[in-house]
């Protein structure tokens, strides 16, 4: 569990941050202008110019904008807050932060997933932190997790929401995801949960891409922190309200979605318009034990199943860069963290059946890659090609639908990355 310290006297904590031109790097510029304890003083970017147009509207001065690490002065940095999202750039600042004694904050699940494990025990050997930044969902749902096992809970799963909620409008008998919305009448049927409920509702929304690569990414991630697996390689995603959710994801014998106990799972969230959102957050949900006092709790408005087995228990927010000056903080100041090791991998299985020479490319807001499912699998002692090393790859063999890559069958990843990630295998 991390613990903050926000009061911890000193100059403050110097903060260099990758990928600063991103969503991430602006809510995190803007909080910091209002966090005691912590100040920028080096943004990289290759988009120089969009980085100081947004320094000037945030109000922001006396700080250095540099396109690359090579114009880093590192000798003013105490953390370096790694978000550019892109494994090879990612795991060059990590290393050289650590390399120059920086604390480094990894907000970049991508990087996360294929050597978070090896540069965690750089940096322990380093003498300097290795933290996944708070604001996003994998930190968030560990801080949650160490709560809830702390004071004795037994989990039964845990996850998140999908990034966009499912919002049916009764009155028109449509539904709406981000930007596309589709008629689903029979969804007002659909509002009560029952025994065939969540197929039923999986049929209607069928036609919607509720499942990212992004999703998988951040469940790794939370994997390689806990322990946790999932039930099934690639995610259970019911369509649920969150009031359900203690008997969502009850146990199989008890009418839900579980099969293995502390189980990671994400879904997608379906409310009503003017209905508070779940907003991306995090949830855990736990046996209750001692029905008395959740009896008692479920009538303050606590989700606990109908049987009262199961509780759930949830953090309805991830708030992006306004929460990691709090991880860097902790980077700076600890005290240390859990490390992560290698309980799980993010693979890649073809989606259909693919060419020597084919060649793959991460792309799009939630970084996918074009005819390849990605897939959460217990570590294991193989050959199997992380997802995230894809990106820039190419095949050397055809090979089927269904298929799961390995090292054997691709090309052109990037070496750095690859040696960290099997460094990390080997050391199990």
């Amino acid at each position: 569990m991390i613990q903050h310290e926000n009061d911890s006297p000193g100059a403050p904590v110097r903060v260099a941050v990758t990928g600063a031109r991103g969503g991430y790097g602006r809510t995190l510029l803007a909080q910091l202008k209002t966090t005691p304890g912590a100040v920028p003083t080096v943004l990289i970017d290759p988009d120089v110019t969009g980085v100081r147009d947004m320094l000037a509207e945030l109000g922001i001065t006396g700080v250095a904008v540099v396109p690359d690490g090579a114009a880093v002065d590192w000798s003013v940095v105490d953390v370096l807050v790694e978000a550019t999202g892109r494994v090879g750039a990612g795991v060059a600042y990590a290393r050289t932060a650590i390399g120059h004694g920086c604390h480094v904050v990894m907000v970049s699940k991508e990087v996360e997933t294929v050597a978070g494990v090896a540069l965690a025990r750089e940096a322990a050997a380093a003498g300097v932190r290795y933290l996944p930044g708070e604001g996003d969902q994998p930190a968030n749902l560990i801080r949650l997790l160490a709560w809830v096992e702390r004071v004795g809970l037994e989990v039964v799963a845990l996850g998140k929401s999908s990034e966009y909620d499912l919002i049916f409008d009764p009155a028109t008998g449509r539904l709406t995801q981000l930007d596309t919305t589709i008629d689903a009448p029979v969804m007002a049927d659909l509002l009560e949960l029952r025994q065939d409920t969540l197929s039923r509702r999986a049929e209607v929304v069928a036609e919607l891409e509720r499942r990212a690569a992004a999703d998988s990414c951040e469940m790794t991630v939370v994997s390689l922190y806990t322990g946790a697996l999932p039930d099934t390689e690639r995610l259970h995603y019911p369509v649920a309200r969150p009031a359900e959710l203690a008997d969502v994801y009850a146990l199989r014998e008890h009418g839900g979605l579980i099969e293995r106990p502390r189980s990671v799972d994400v879904f997608s969230a379906l409310r009503l318009p003017g209905e508070t959102s779940f907003a991306g957050g995090v949830f855990v949900v736990v046996r209750t034990n001692d029905s008395e006092t959740w009896k008692m709790l479920a009538g303050k408005g606590h989700v606990v199943s109908r049987d009262g087995r199961y509780a759930c228990i949830y953090w309805p927010y991830h708030l992006m860069g306004i929460e990691t000056p709090l991880t860097i903080l902790a980077a700076a100041h600890g005290p240390d963290a859990v490390r992560p090791a290698q309980h799980a991998v993010l693979a890649g299985r073809t989606a259909r059946a693919l060419r020597a020479g084919d060649a793959f490319t991460v792309e799009g807001h939630h970084h996918e890659v074009a005819g390849i499912d990605p897939v959460i699998l217990p570590a294991r002692a193989d050959d199997t090609l992380p997802f995230y090393l894809l990106g820039g790859a190419r095949l050397v063999r055809d090979v089927p639908a269904g298929h799961l890559l390995t090292f054997d069958d691709v090309t052109g990843y990037d070496d750095t990355a690859a040696a960290l990630f099997r460094s990390a295998g080997a050391a199990r």
